[in-house]
């Protein structure tokens, strides 16, 4: 029964159905202000280089998604997360490696959205993850820690000329988790129509519309959200875009970038000629240009023997001006964005005293960091989902994992000396065990044995036992 309501694969919607229909159709209220709904459809619009402010005339520089990206790279970059504990614990590993492969891409979306959410599903005798970005599911309920425990996802299929969506509402409450599945068919995009049958749409056919899953305390899904304070609404608990806060920054750089291509464009070199000095052309009369990107025509009252039969015009660029400009503006949204000076602006331009340097590389080592608490904390509540379903699957035996997870923050730390400054403390005000955890990543139990196994490896060896 589990296993069908939980096999589910999604199509991407283009954009959100109405926020209204879902409410009345399964009697919730959707937990999303207009102000976030509108900054979500912005910060989408942008990393997918339409933001509304391109047009035929301003160029884009495609900074959300560069920022987007810098910020995944610099939080997933060798991230590893090991499983041990039990043959649960290893069926949990072997699943969770599949997510991890491809974090580097989805943590991109969350950054750039401002959350994302993991819904783990049964997948034959395996576990799948679906990854659903932030405009494409619907907040319902959060408790009084900000956590959400309500959420109504969609999946929508095209029969012919019709849409059929369905609405999955996932809801912890005081007698279990609830999951309700509704099918609706519409003639028209992005909207729900009429209720129909789950046997409308093959795939659906053997889901169970309601079920309750007792012996659950959190949520089936897990939110990923970035963890900067949300400027939209800060009474919402749900997260923002890494580039939130530089919206208009971006603007004013895809604007001054667009000044800079044109001053290289409206800036060929031009010889204004006297018609008289080109051949006509016997059909239309009109001078016969050699070259057309350089040569235009100039009535010169045909005075010919005259100065000004060929009249060079090669304008003075701005290109310094507008790129220190630019520079300037790229500057201000690597500190809107959390992210040291050099990350998107000229780092040749980056002068800076060693205090400055050294707080420009903490901002971008506590945004990295922060959002690797955040990721993590989601992974924890993804493994927590998929071993329900494991157990409900009966996919693995039952049994207690523990997991342990490194990220490589080699991007903003320098290991090589914060490895000399604790090997100068070691045995004196830091402890071995604390070393290895420090340094090689180890968990407590592990560093213990690694210490344990050194310290018994270095005792000395008599080779001349005194018998008796």
């Amino acid at each position: 029964m589990f296993q069908k309501i939980l096999v589910w694969i999604r199509e991407v919607l283009n954009k959100m159905i109405n926020t209204s229909s879902v409410k009345q159709s399964l009697g919730v209220n959707i937990a999303i202000s207009s102000e976030m709904a509108s900054a979500l459809q912005t910060w989408t619009a942008m990393y997918l280089n339409q933001s509304p402010w391109l047009t035929t005339d301003v160029k884009s520089l495609n900074l959300a998604s560069a920022i987007a990206a810098e910020i995944a790279r610099a939080v997933t970059i060798e991230m590893e997360v090991t499983l041990s504990g039990s043959p649960r614990a290893e069926f949990l590993g072997a699943q969770i490696e599949r997510v991890v492969d491809r974090l580097r891409l989805t943590t991109e979306y969350g950054a750039a959205k401002g959350g994302l959410m993991l819904k783990p599903y049964i997948s034959g005798n395996q576990l799948a993850v679906d990854y659903v970005q932030a405009d494409q599911f619907y907040p319902v309920a959060f408790d009084a820690n900000g956590n959400m425990t309500a959420c109504v996802f969609s999946d929508t299929r095209i029969v012919g000329k019709d849409f059929y969506t369905r609405l999955e509402y996932h809801a912890l409450a005081a007698d279990g988790y609830q999951i309700r599945n509704m099918a609706y068919k519409s003639n028209t995009k992005d909207t729900l129509g009429t209720q129909v049958p789950l046997t409308s749409v093959q795939s659906w056919a053997e889901l169970q519309p309601e079920a309750l899953i007792v012996n659950v305390d959190r949520p089936l899904f897990a939110y990923f959200k970035m963890p900067f304070g949300n400027n939209i609404d800060p009474t919402s608990p749900l997260g923002v875009s890494v580039y939130s806060r530089a919206v208009d920054l971006i603007e004013q750089a895809d604007k001054l970038w667009t000044e800079f291509i044109w001053e290289f464009e409206s800036a060929h070199r031009v010889l204004y000629t006297d018609p008289n000095a080109f051949q006509k052309d016997p059909k239309t009369g009109l001078p016969v240009l050699p070259n057309r990107r350089l040569y235009r025509t100039l009535d010169l009252n045909g005075k010919i023997d005259q100065p000004g039969l060929f009249e060079d015009w090669t304008p003075t660029i701005r290109e310094v001006n507008l790129l220190n400009g630019l520079d300037a503006i790229l500057k201000k949204i690597e500190i809107a964005c959390g992210l040291a000076q050099g990350t998107i602006s000229d780092p040749a331009t980056v002068a800076l005293t060693a205090t400055e340097i050294r707080m420009s590389k903490q901002r971008t080592y506590a945004t990295i960091v922060d959002t690797q608490k955040a990721l993590e904390d989601a992974l924890e509540g993804l493994l927590y989902a998929m071993d329900v379903w494991a157990t409900l699957g009966n996919l693995a035996p039952q049994g207690k994992y523990s997991a342990v997870y490194y990220f490589d923050d080699s991007i903003v730390a320098d290991h090589d000396t914060a490895f000399a400054q604790d090997m100068q403390v070691l045995d004196r005000v830091m402890s071995k065990v604390e070393f290895r955890m420090r340094n090689y990543g180890e968990d407590l139990e592990t560093a213990q044995k690694m210490v344990a196994m050194v310290t018994a490896e270095n005792q000395p060896v008599d080779f001349f036992p005194v018998t008796e």
